[in-house]
């Protein structure tokens, strides 16, 4: 969709939104295309296309999204909120069969790819750790798993292993490195999933892409407002959401930076990831789960690295690319992470003591 053109059929879907007077791209997602609305007095909205190809459950999808942004605008109104279609219906298809939901935007509000001050951190991981906290007493019963086994590691080493094997572009012996760094590390892709089958942790709902983007910070405070980005809400582990901050909020570097020397991990922002987090989620979380804060980045930056490869080595056929080899620069940047949190653990560790005292 071209800037500042809708089409017809998509505006008359959503009649809540009125008449729409310019629409322009938003965003850089791997996975979803973004738009940003003005109607007609000035009111924004954001229009989003749904990737079916990668959300396969779109149904399920929006009916998770539906229960928690009600659940959630009864505590903090400022949060995302849905508008409904003509029909009442949270999404609509257009004529090829595409689909779309549409948003209020929140005004008054930002975001931002990558943290540059440990302020930031700290108010992404507290924004998280609230939002994990109201939803504990969703009702209703367990959401839908719209991606099974999404951060399931076990089953993402076995798909790369597999994209190795097959090797359908003749890609994997220019990356052997690569290949070898991931084969040495597969005991790690046991461990939380071990916790879990043991009952020394457990299920909750949680946001599953965890990423400083996806917080809106308010442009005034820089606190924390709202929880974006909801494709991924499902039952899963607060270790994989706090993981994810850690992967995404401590490196020095772009998550696809070309130069893997770059990707140095900053000790004060792990620390205000764990004071922000703690400080919104710490009534949820038992010992075990506490003692393995620092651990949850290095795995869930390996995970990342080891889809990243095993998207390359399958022809880039999932993550959005805007150059060749983007993908590989991913994984080598993630693999980089790996080694930095793990030559850093006893730091690490040392840091949730302070903040939280030993398990």
């Amino acid at each position: 969709m071209p800037p500042e053109i809708l089409p017809p059929e998509l505006a008359a879907a959503f009649p809540a939104a009125g008449r729409i007077v310019a629409a322009q791209p938003s965003g850089h997602g791997h996975i979803n295309r973004t738009f940003v609305l003005t109607a007609e007095g000035g009111a924004r909205f954001v229009l989003q296309q749904i990737n079916g190809r990668v959300f396969r459950r779109i149904p399920e999808l929006m009916e998770n999204i539906r229960r928690v942004t009600t659940h959630l605008r009864a505590k903090s109104p400022r949060g995302l909120e849905l508008v409904p279609a003509r029909d009442g219906a949270v999404f609509v298809r257009d004529s090829a069969g595409e689909a779309w939901r549409l948003y209020r935007f929140i005004a008054g509000a930002h975001t931002v790819d990558q943290a540059t001050d440990p302020a930031q951190a700290r108010e992404t991981a507290r924004a998280f750790g609230a939002f994990q906290a109201q939803l504990a007493d969703l009702p209703g019963g367990r959401l839908h798993e719209t991606i099974p086994d999404f951060h399931h590691t076990r089953r993402r080493f076995d798909a790369f292993a597999a994209a190795v094997v097959a090797d359908p572009c003749n890609r994997a012996a220019a990356v052997r490195a690569e290949i070898a760094f991931a084969a040495a590390r597969e005991a790690d892709a046991d461990r939380l999933l071990g916790l879990l089958a043991r009952g020394e942790i457990r299920e909750r709902i949680t946001h599953n892409d965890t990423k400083l983007n996806n917080v809106m910070l308010d442009d005034a405070t820089g606190r924390g407002v709202a929880v974006v980005d909801l494709d991924t809400v499902m039952p899963g582990l607060s270790l994989y959401d706090f993981g994810d901050m850690v992967r995404t909020s401590v490196a020095a570097a772009a998550e696809d930076e070309p130069d893997p020397a770059r990707v140095e991990v900053r000790l004060p922002f792990f620390r205000a990831l764990v004071e922000g987090y703690l400080e919104t989620a710490a009534g949820l979380l038992n010992a075990t789960e506490r003692a393995h804060l620092a651990f949850a980045g290095r795995l869930l930056a390996y995970e990342q690295g080891l889809r990243f490869l095993t998207d390359y080595l399958q022809g880039d056929t999932y993550y959005r690319i805007h150059r060749p080899a983007q993908n590989l620069d991913r994984t080598r940047a993630q693999f980089a992470l790996v080694r930095g949190l793990q030559t850093q653990e006893v730091a690490l560790d040392r840091i949730v003591s302070e903040i939280h005292g030993s398990p």
